[in-house]
């Protein structure tokens, strides 16, 4: 069962780390440091943001309207956070 929860806690690691890209990757399109025609840069934006769209689009419907800012990315990553140490540290107690 540990090893179930290991895997999982792995996942969640990953998908931190899609986000971290694909916000790393608006700001780059943002300030015309990459271009987006570019097959490479538009392979991995399709890639990251349909990894990350699903999650992100419920969130949004809910967020108040801030202007330019989506602040969206943070409020799943401190849902993954959380998820995270209860899955390592809370789940373990409540299955022994």
């Amino acid at each position: 069962m540990f090893a179930v929860l290991n895997l999982i806690n792995t996942v969640l690691t990953l998908y931190i780390y899609v986000i971290f890209a694909m916000v790393v990757m608006s700001w780059l399109f943002a300030f015309n440091v990459i271009n987006p025609r570019n097959q490479f840069v538009a392979a991995v934006d399709r890639v990251v943001n349909g990894l990350t769209e699903p999650l992100l689009a419920p969130i949004r419907r809910f967020m108040p309207n801030l202007g330019g800012i989506d602040i969206s990315p943070i409020l799943l990553l401190l849902a993954i956070f959380f998820l995270r140490d209860f899955i390592s540290k809370d789940l373990p107690r409540y299955l022994m």
